[in-house]
């Protein structure tokens, strides 16, 4: 495939929709698969060919629409109309025959219409997606995550094409640069200046990876990109190879996420067959190739070092640096890491330009970030929002408050390796200063809301327990650290703690932070930190108020 051939595919594509006077989106992610989205959709198509509109209803399955905990979910466009929890036996009724039919939506079954006081017949109406700007997410929920031919007719490979025909790699990088894009895996490091440092090393061999090994719990963003936009990942890994002259890409996917590694691996052949992929892609000199490496499931291995080892078939183990993997990465040689969400943005980067993107978020951190929501709050699920959206915003007009109007306590955000924000911190806005300042981190992406019957010291431990047994050994620090302080943790929330056991959490905290060798053993300590910091009257009440000790 050649540039014009990529111009009539898009062209033929958008015509042959147009023809359609409505489309019917159903969830096929994970979260609405496993809730029956698969049976909703064969119903659908089977009702709609049945009716005789086939011609007229386009069917198309789809990856996540947002609210997880409401699916499986069903959109008719053009209207934008969402139904929630829709059955087998919803299908004709609902969908088929009152709304495709005889046009009148039903009321009842519409998202947040049995929660909200006002039904929101159009989805961009109702606050939760109204707060949102979906830049990552944009067709998640739209597109045929299966079907390359449904992403070209979006646009798909365009931002591809301007680049090799349009751009030199200096050009591209400066662009990024110019985007304030930071790498949205967690350490937040600048994304353009990365590229640069990849691109300025000499070598035969330069690599790309794509870093989806994500491990927090409660998290599940970049499982989602992937399920459901495969291409738009694709096309920024091959952006990122021309860029810092790399010919070989990796996608590094958790082995629980089978769905994800089934859609790109599908996506890369796809590629391939169009002249996406390989040797002279779309008639130019530039050549790159992408190949799936699935991982056992290892925290630890979520950190670039140790990732790089578990590709090359070694044990998951981070390395001291420098040497940074920029300059001796995969098989020794320059090897650019960025993770999902980042490759994701690098597409509407190029298409708008950097300075749109810039223009987006705060003046320290630019752009948008997708959160998992999760825990006590009532509309869990995926969402984007502009960096320096105020947590309140996040919690109570996007994920609609407190289940049974319960108090918000606290907000973990960063998965296991970040701190929990207490309520007077509710107006605090999310970027990545803000959250450090609080002794939290951005991470990428997990936010898990706590109502006021958490207890904030099990939470502590939860997370210690966690990093204990994924802390991979090597360093001492991290290794016997995590289990003393998950020990002092165990004892004190049984009530057999001291007050002096509270001085030594801290002690090691401080100590496993500043001598750990990678990421997790440095971050491990923070939910212990945090709690202590704003939840000390917790801890305090542990030890002060021990377990009656019976005598013999």
């Amino acid at each position: 495939m050649n540039r014009q051939d990529l111009k009539t595919m898009a062209d033929q594509m958008v015509a042959k929709k147009s023809q359609y006077k409505k489309k019917v989106c159903v969830c096929c992610g994970a979260s609405c698969l496993s809730s029956g989205g698969e049976a909703v959709l064969k119903k659908l198509q089977s009702e709609v060919k049945e009716k005789g509109l086939e011609n007229e209803v386009e069917v198309v399955p789809t990856g996540c629409m947002g609210p997880c905990n409401q699916g499986p979910l069903v959109k008719v466009m053009p209207d934008n109309t969402i139904y929630q929890k829709v059955e087998e036996k919803d299908v004709a009724p609902v969908v088929v025959q009152s709304h495709l039919i005889e046009n009148k939506p039903v009321e009842s079954k519409v998202l947040f219409a049995d929660s909200r006081q006002k039904v929101f017949l159009n989805s961009a109406e109702d606050p939760f997606f109204k707060r949102q700007m979906k830049v990552v997410l944009r067709n998640c929920g739209d597109i045929n995550p299966e079907s390359i031919e449904d992403f070209i007719s979006n646009g798909g490979y365009k931002s591809l094409d301007k680049v090799l025909f349009q751009m030199s790699p200096e050009e591209v990088i400066a662009e990024i640069k110019h985007s304030r894009l930071r790498g949205r895996g967690g350490a937040g490091f600048p994304t353009g200046l990365k590229w640069e440092t990849v691109y300025k090393y000499v070598s035969d061999q330069k690599y790309v990876i794509c870093n989806g090994d994500e491990g927090d719990p409660g998290a599940f963003m970049d499982r989602s990109v992937l399920e459901g936009n495969p291409h738009r990942v694709l096309e920024g890994m091959a952006i990122a190879g021309y860029a810092v002259g790399a010919s070989q890409g990796f996608v590094y996917i958790r082995g629980e996420y089978p769905l994800a590694i089934k859609r790109f691996e599908m996506a890369i052949k796809q590629a391939k067959k169009l002249g996406l992929l390989g040797e002279s892609i779309l008639g130019s000199n530039f050549k790159f190739d992408v190949e799936v490496r699935i991982g056992a499931g290892a925290f630890v291995c979520g950190e670039e070092t140790a990732l790089i080892a578990s590709i090359e078939g070694k044990r998951g183990t981070p390395r001291p640096r420098p040497p940074f993997p920029a300059e001796v990465g995969l098989w020794g040689k320059p090897t650019l890491i960025n993770n999902v969400e980042t490759f994701a943005s690098i597409t509407p980067i190029i298409k708008n330009g950097g300075e749109w993107y810039s223009a987006i978020g705060t003046p320290k951190s630019a752009g948008t970030k997708v959160f998992a929501l999760a825990g006590k709050i009532n509309y869990s699920g995926l969402i984007e929002v502009p960096m320096g959206t105020s947590l309140r915003e996040i919690v109570f007009d996007i994920g609609g408050g407190i289940p049974g109007d319960r108090d918000f306590k606290a907000a973990q955000t960063g998965g296991p390796s970040g701190g929990c924000i207490p309520k007077e911190f509710l107006d605090v806005n999310v970027d990545y200063e803000s959250l450090v300042a609080l002794g939290s981190i951005m991470g990428s992406g997990g936010l898990i809301v706590m109502d006021d019957t958490s207890d904030m010291v099990d939470v502590a431990k939860f997370f210690m327990e966690f990093c204990m047994d994924e802390s991979c050994g090597k360093c001492v620090p991290c290794r016997v650290g995590t289990k003393m302080m998950y020990d002092l943790l165990s004892k004190i929330c049984a009530r057999q703690g001291t007050p002096d056991d509270l001085k030594k959490l801290e002690e090691l905290a401080l100590l496993v932070k500043e001598t750990s060798l990678c990421g997790l053993g440095m971050s491990a300590p923070n939910p212990l930190l945090s709690t202590l910091k704003y939840f000390r009257h917790e801890y305090e009440s542990y030890v002060n108020n021990p377990v009656n000790k019976v005598t013999h």
